[in-house]
């Protein structure tokens, strides 16, 4: 059946993929929120939970690049028509991937007092991460096994389901958090932060089982891991690797920054914490759109619809923009009561709205590179997207933070660096596209 594109197909696509992906970063924020309230050392604890985040994320998605690889091919055959050919290609990414995500957390397990000491975290800080991160560690696993699964629902152009689980384990894992984090009187005495991690830890194997049952029911992809191995299989891993390079050279921005931000004192990994989670918060909001291109464009590359493919960008980009205007004006309605969300100490707010209206004012520009960046992947475009990282994080973000360093612009310096950051991303993206695709509709 030919793609459509328009408003109703888009949105059908864009709305669910948003809720589904603003539930994901809502997880780390509930604990954020949660943790940065906690009577007794509430600051050690959300900086403790900061760089725990930082650190999970980074290991994530990295490997969680599956889940883009899976849906551009699935995507590409449906559009093509081809899709029974594909049938065994999911299991065996899948297997590949738990694999080597269980040997990466049994290699992390005995040297992360190390890796945390590295991230400049110490004393009570390093004694709390130590203890988040030995129970958020088991759900790595977990995480990377729903998102190889939402992967496969998107290449069927489905974004129903992958919502559904997401807001399940948003919503269990806000209600555990207040649960485990602040106890029951009589019943269950506060685990502090310890009982956040396992609010997430829960919440993220109840993600998982429910991805296996509905992937089971809902469609005719099986889990059985068959041999010999799919052709596809190579292109996959490349298109893994890819973004694996990719996914490196995005945490080492993050992780240099939460670095920078740490060495700068108690309060400024705090503040750090409130301000990369909301500025994760609206890259998720605004990715649905990402996501819808990733989806249909996928399917219309298959098809070989070059004009309709090239109105789709047109599209998501004016519904992207609009979206990213929308929550500068929420931002800027509710600039100080958004902090005291997360946090009751005076001097982890001031330090985090003396920085806020750079994260707003980025806002647009962010936009284009997360829509383009979700266009990108479903189109196969993995080694274009790895190589934009790469020159934006080490020609782009570390040259501004350490310049801004040494000029001495403080903590406002991480901010204007990735605010550099995103500006090259954009507008790399909307470069190739233009320069690979606009030739090819003035020939359909």
């Amino acid at each position: 059946m030919k793609t459509i594109v328009n408003f109703k197909n888009i949105n059908k696509l864009a709305i669910p993929a948003t809720i589904a992906g603003i539930a994901e970063p809502l997880l780390s924020i509930t604990d954020t929120a949660i943790v940065g309230n906690i009577p007794e050392f509430g600051l050690e604890s959300l900086a403790a939970a900061g760089i725990v985040g930082s650190f999970l994320s980074m290991m994530i998605w990295i490997l969680g690049q599956t889940r883009s690889a899976i849906s551009a091919i699935i995507s590409q055959y449906l559009g093509a028509g081809r899709i029974t050919e594909v049938k065994s290609l999911p299991a065996q990414a899948i297997f590949f991937n738990i694999l080597l995500s269980i040997v990466l957390l049994l290699s992390t397990i005995f040297v992360i007092e190390e890796i945390f000491m590295l991230l400049e975290a110490k004393g009570k800080i390093l004694e709390l991460c130590v203890a988040y991160y030995s129970i958020r560690v088991w759900g790595f696993p977990l995480t990377l096994f729903t998102f190889a699964v939402m992967g496969i629902f998107r290449g069927l152009q489905n974004t129903y389901w992958p919502m559904f689980i997401a807001l399940v384990g948003a919503v269990l894992n806000i209600i555990l958090d207040f649960i485990f984090v602040y106890g029951i009187e009589g019943v269950l005495a506060p685990m502090y932060l310890e009982g956040a991690a396992w609010a997430s830890l829960i919440a993220q194997g109840v993600m998982a089982l429910m991805a296996f049952v509905l992937l089971v029911v809902k469609t005719d992809i099986s889990l059985s891991l068959r041999f010999p191995f799919h052709p596809e299989l190579g292109r996959l891993v490349v298109m893994s690797l890819n973004l694996f390079v990719r996914a490196l050279a995005l945490n080492t921005a993050l992780i240099l920054a939460v670095r920078e931000a740490t060495s700068l004192g108690d309060r400024y990994i705090g503040a750090h914490t409130i301000a990369i989670n909301i500025w994760l918060f609206s890259a998720f909001f605004i990715d649905g759109y990402g996501a819808a291109g990733n989806i249909m464009g996928g399917k219309l590359l298959g098809e070989k619809e070059y004009d309709n493919l090239w109105k789709l960008a047109k599209k998501i980009m004016q519904y992207g923009l609009i979206v990213s205007v929308i929550l500068m004006v929420l931002g800027f309605v509710f600039y100080y009561p958004m902090g005291r969300m997360f946090s009751n100490e005076a001097i982890v707010l001031e330090t985090f709205y003396s920085v806020f209206f750079i994260l707003i004012l980025g806002l647009p520009m962010n936009a284009v590179a997360f829509i383009f960046d979700g266009l990108f992947k479903g189109l196969g475009e993995m080694k274009y997207l790895r190589n934009t990282l790469l020159v934006a994080t080490f020609l782009g973000f570390i040259p501004t933070l350490y310049l801004s360093k040494y000029l001495g612009w403080g903590f406002s310096g991480i901010w204007i660096a990735f605010g550099v950051w995103m500006l090259i991303r954009g507008g790399a993206l909307i470069f190739k596209f233009r320069a690979k695709f606009r030739p090819l509709l003035q020939k359909t």
